[in-house]
């Protein structure tokens, strides 16, 4: 018997990627419903190749209904709707950082701590709700997770390279419009973002905090910790630059154990999730064009770090769409189906 399964956000880019996604990925799914704020009620979106949807209307949606619902509507969204998805009986897998934190809501990257997912349940102190992790983070930790396991994780150090899609929609339309305006001397008109994306890099994703780091630096430090190991120390500095998909990270890691370059690539080239690509020459490594529309976190760029003891420097591409979200969210859907999971 197929599982019951509601896509909130349906019509936005993640929201959309998620219905592709699952299936492409065959979910056992006996029917998908396209969920979305009323204005775009009726509206429909493509699920596979062939089976158009109709958007429903997010506040007539009866989530007694559905087994499993995948959330990208936005933490205002999330934080209304999901606790009454839950309590309905609908295991809630959401992508936005309302629960994130949430000592009674697994955060969940399948390839690193997948039997967290249990503690969603009801029975064992959950609400039925699961965590997926910032875009950034998730491609983190798939490539933390072997290294630590084999040598110890102590330190990380992390500049992000964040596409423009991470910001929605209309990041990416400020990206293509701001570029077009400028091949035909039209001043840079910044929305979405603080300053002018086109043809520039900015220091700054999401809202300042009083340390100085902002909220998005802060979310890969605390949710590295959570999905992998609290003794982690962590630090980040997160960039937005003129990609339109695909994050990209320089890695720094220290370790409890010595580490050897060649045996953590070849540790890494059989890790769940991990595509290695690294040849010391001209193309020998992926850019986030290149994984664009991939599954894979792609690794480039290992090398030992000299002004350590004990030290990895390696570089990082994911699409950040796919398993900085919908791909993640509908494999943490998939651990739910494969471990016969049900909220009610």
């Amino acid at each position: 018997m197929g599982y019951r399964v509601a896509v909130v956000g349906a019509t936005g880019a993640v929201g959309r990627e998620m219905l592709q996604t699952l299936a492409e990925r065959n979910f056992p799914a006996d029917k998908v419903h396209a969920v979305a704020s009323a204005r775009s009620a009726g509206r429909e979106v493509s699920f596979g190749e062939d089976e158009v949807l109709t958007v429903s209307s997010l506040d007539k949606f009866d989530f007694s209904e559905v087994d499993i619902a995948l959330f990208s509507a936005g933490g205002a969204t999330s934080k209304d709707v999901a606790p009454r998805a839950g309590e309905a009986g609908c295991i809630v897998i959401d992508n936005s950082s309302a629960f994130r934190m949430d000592a009674d809501v697994p955060l969940i990257v399948p390839e690193v701590n997948a039997d967290a997912v249990d503690g969603a349940l009801p029975a064992n102190g959950g609400r039925n709700i699961i965590a997926n992790p910032n875009c950034s983070t998730a491609q983190l930790v798939v490539a933390l997770k072997p290294l630590h396991d084999a040598y110890g994780v102590k330190r990380v150090v992390v500049s992000t390279y964040q596409a423009v899609s991470g910001a929605g929609k209309g990041g990416m339309d400020e990206l293509f419009n701001q570029t077009r305006g400028i091949y035909v001397n039209e001043p840079a008109r910044p929305e979405q973002f603080t300053k002018q994306i086109a043809f520039n890099a900015i220091p700054h994703i999401d809202v300042f905090m009083d340390d100085g780091f902002t909220k998005e630096e802060w979310k890969m430090t605390v949710e590295t910790k959570k999905i992998l190991d609290p003794a982690i120390d962590l630090v980040a500095h997160c960039v937005r630059i003129p990609v339109f998909i695909g994050h990209s990270e320089a890695v720094f890691i220290e370790t409890d154990k010595p580490i050897d370059e060649n045996a953590a690539r070849d540790l890494l080239r059989n890790a769940p999730g991990v595509t290695v690509i690294d040849h010391r020459a001209n193309e020998g490594y992926v850019t986030p064009h290149e994984c664009a529309g991939e599954d894979a976190v792609f690794i480039s760029r290992l090398r030992s770090d000299p002004s350590v003891e004990n030290g990895l420097v390696f570089w990082c591409v994911s699409d950040n769409l796919r398993k900085g979200a919908a791909l993640n969210s509908v494999q943490i859907a998939e651990l739910v189906a494969a471990r016969g999971m049900s909220g009610r």
